[in-house]
């Protein structure tokens, strides 16, 4: 039967006719290609144009003749190794870095069993650089050209904010962060963080002049009219008062400071040592904690743990009565418990006098106002624009400023929830000695709490774990944890 058959045409090149061929029709001429003939067993196999039959019947009943020559080929394409200066290659590696800075991990998660596996699932043939190529070559690379990007935009700005506050890492290394703040020419507010600087030296307010002076200069920042806005820490004031820069101090700081002020009144402070008390001891029991939450069911309360405040933020005293106030019915009855009244010597419950005291309202008194001197607001607003003069020339100007100041002026109020600067972007053009002065003012935020959101990302990057991370490798990763743009 198998000398009777016939190869088939020669466009017929799949690997599974080595093992089928066709019968000649009855009148001799052409071949009976509806059925294909297995050469091994003689059995005819329906062929409709496709070769899936064909497989089908060499997989149920040979075999052995399965030796998958392209499997094999695909095997060693996937052996060649893509060239490290190649486009794919690079922008692997790029991504690579990205994760690194984005996700504030550490450089030898390259050197990680799990993400070696991860690359060579998604990429077999793309070589993972060492740990070395990424902390010396690659993020290094990657911090200038975005460095770059950002020193350009800040090139265009009508002025430039300055917040800077001092942290300390998990590894008792002190650093100083600098971050800066501008509009940009579509009227956007956008703030980067400059450079995370160590402190190596006694935190005095001449070394810290010394490192804001730096980034002053490096940043190429001395004709922006810098403000610096930072907390009231003396040393830092002071650093800002012997550069001659403008200084705002931080608002939240300053609110901080009032209301632990009054925080401190004895009746409020006896209150909020009584909660913290009661609040610490179902911290600490683990026994009181459960009774607690077994009440907050039965109650049908929020199952919410109490809160400790923290003694530097006033709004912790806050959220502490807060929680205290909507779980009170839950700790009431937890602490009338058998299993949680063995303890109660721990404990310091509020008397009735205490409970007066944080529900009776609090007074408003009147600030006493500071005499201020009367001065001109053309002259606060637009600052060297405008002076005192009897020349012609600055009449003129001055006639204009105020012109322009009352048609101001004259402008329907914008609702407190809209955004301001989008409301100068469309009336800049009407007001263009405001909308220049609106630039330089808009731009100074009012804390210096930018700076500080670092501390969190920074206190994972400066880990035990990567205690041998120079001050050079900490200021890139910061930088680029920040400021880099991902498109997702």
């Amino acid at each position: 039967m198998a000398e009777a058959l016939k190869a088939p045409t020669k466009n017929l090149k799949a690997d599974v006719w080595k093992y089928f061929g066709f019968k000649n029709h009855k009148d001799g001429k052409e071949l009976e290609k509806s059925k294909a003939v297995c050469k091994i067993c003689s059995v005819e196999v329906k062929y409709c144009r496709n070769t899936t039959n064909l497989r089908n019947h060499l997989t149920r009943h040979h075999p052995e003749t399965q030796t998958a020559p392209k499997q094999m080929q695909l095997d060693k394409a996937f052996e060649v190794k893509i060239p490290a200066n190649s486009p794919r290659a690079q922008k692997i590696t790029k991504a690579v870095a990205t994760y690194i800075c984005k996700s504030i991990q550490p450089y030898c998660v390259v050197e990680n069993d799990g993400f070696r596996c991860l690359m060579k699932t998604l990429e077999p043939r793309y070589v993972i650089p060492t740990r070395k190529q990424f902390s010396e070559v690659t993020i290094p690379n990657m911090y200038a050209d975005v460095k770059n990007d950002i020193a350009t935009s800040l090139k265009s700005a009508e002025r430039v904010a300055l917040t800077c506050d001092c942290w300390t890492s998990r590894a008792t290394e002190s650093y100083l962060t600098i971050t800066a703040h501008y509009i940009d020419n579509d009227w956007n507010l956008m703030w980067h963080v400059l450079q995370t600087r160590s402190v190596e030296t006694s935190h005095t307010a001449s070394n810290l002049r010394d490192i804001l002076c730096e980034a002053i200069r490096e940043w190429e920042l001395t004709n922006k009219e810098p403000v610096i806005v930072t907390d009231n820490a003396a040393n830092i004031v002071r650093a800002v008062e012997m550069m001659d820069l403008l200084h705002v101090g931080c608002f939240a700081h300053i609110l901080n400071l009032a209301s632990q002020a009054a925080l401190k009144i004895p009746a409020v402070a006896r209150l909020l040592g009584r909660v913290r008390r009661i609040t610490s001891f179902f911290h600490r029991s683990t026994t009181a904690s459960h009774k607690l939450k077994e009440k907050q069911t039965l109650l049908g309360l929020p199952l919410h743990k109490l809160v400790i405040d923290v003694v530097t933020r006033w709004n912790s005293s806050l959220e502490m009565l807060d929680r205290f106030l909507e779980q009170q019915p839950a700790v009431s009855a937890a602490l009338l418990s058998p299993e949680v009244r063995r303890n109660e010597k721990d404990l310091c419950t509020l008397t009735e006098a205490d409970v007066t005291v944080a529900e009776d309202p609090i007074e408003e008194e009147p600030c006493p106002q500071k005499k201020q001197k009367k001065s001109s607001a053309l002259m606060f607003l637009l600052g060297s624009f405008y002076k005192q003069n009897d020349a012609a020339s600055l009449k003129t100007l001055a006639d204009k400023a105020q012109e322009e100041v009352n048609r101001y002026r004259e402008e329907t109020h914008i609702p407190l929830s809209e955004n301001p600067l989008h409301w100068w972007k469309v009336h800049a053009g009407a007001f263009p000695l405001l909308a220049r002065q609106a630039k330089r003012y808009l731009c100074v935020p009012g804390t210096s709490v930018p700076s500080e959101r670092v501390f969190s990302a920074a206190g994972d990057i400066v880990t035990a774990k990567r205690s041998c991370l120079t001050s050079q490798h900490v200021d890139q990763l910061l930088f680029l944890q920040k400021t880099l743009q991902v498109d997702i």
